[in-house]
């Protein structure tokens, strides 16, 4: 009979392929789902929708459901995925290096529509903490796009974007205190080092079950809790916004996803060759 230690290792195993192969069909939907909202946009400003108000008005409401329904989809799997290993939901391998950059507690951060220095964080987080050698610029292109995808609220708008922005930035903090709460109330672990191998082993060892169990219990609610902060201020902002506005948003957004991903992939090949080259010269 093998050791429980490799049984858990095994399914943890398992978890991750598992979730991977989800991410990326579900990112070849993504793409598909950006090309249909770029050729929705290109035919409302040149008209080649039918011309009455309510036609245009219906394409683009149904086009908006269904990508907030693939965006549903995602965090419904994501669900499923922490409830199994809510260790590797803190640092996913199925995301590059530069896409975990930007992770704020197994996710985005649900603030960053509203921020307005996003160029700025984008330099900092990849220069200082990655030392990446990547085209910032491409990226800093995006992140305006998100951000200024949406010039032109009306007055009532901003107000009401500006209550969300602060009804967001309290539950934000208050997330992030609970899992400093969490972080604090468990002895006998370095929470880092939790998600390793040496969490596998240690679950092993008697009185450090029952820790590790609250652990991940507190941590799993922790994670749902953010991601429903994810979700609510993306569908609090969408309904803010009319039809037109909601698709350059959420066009904006879906290019950055996709960019962030072909970026950080692209480090990702061009280190993995260089170190086989480095290989073939020894």
């Amino acid at each position: 009979m093998p050791p429980a230690g490799g049984s858990t290792f095994r399914s943890s195993h398992d978890d991750m392929n598992s979730f991977e192969v989800f991410l990326e069909d579900w990112m070849i939907r993504q793409e598909q789902i950006l090309e249909e909202l770029l050729l929705v946009a290109q035919d409302m400003a040149s008209n080649i929708v039918e011309s009455q108000e309510v036609n245009s008005t219906v394409v683009m409401r149904d086009l908006i459901s269904r990508v907030l329904a693939h965006y549903q989809e995602y965090y419904e799997e994501k669900s499923r995925m922490t409830h199994r290993n809510v260790f590797q939901a803190f640092s996913p391998p199925w995301f590059t290096q530069l896409e975990r950059t930007f992770l704020w507690i197994a996710g985005f951060k649900p603030g960053l529509a509203f921020t307005l220095r996003l160029a700025w964080l984008l330099k900092k987080r990849v220069l200082l903490t990655l030392r990446m050698s990547i085209n910032i610029g491409v990226l800093v292109y995006y992140f305006q796009q998100v951000t200024e995808s949406v010039n032109d609220l009306s007055e009532n708008q901003v107000q009401m974007m500006n209550l969300v922005r602060e009804e967001t930035k309290v539950e934000e903090k208050r997330l992030m205190e609970e899992l400093a709460k969490i972080q604090e109330s468990v002895t006998g672990f370095q929470f880092v080092g939790v998600a390793g191998r040496t969490g596998v082993q240690l679950l092993n060892t008697g009185n450090i079950e029952a820790e590790m169990d609250e652990l991940k219990t507190a941590m799993e609610i922790v994670v749902m809790d953010a991601d429903r902060l994810r979700t609510g201020t993306a569908n609090r902002v969408v309904g803010l916004l009319n039809p037109l506005q909601s698709l350059r948003f959420l066009t904006s957004a879906a290019q950055l996803q996709l960019m962030m991903r072909r970026l950080g992939k692209q480090k990702e090949a061009e280190s993995q060759q260089n170190n086989n080259n480095n290989n073939n010269e020894v």
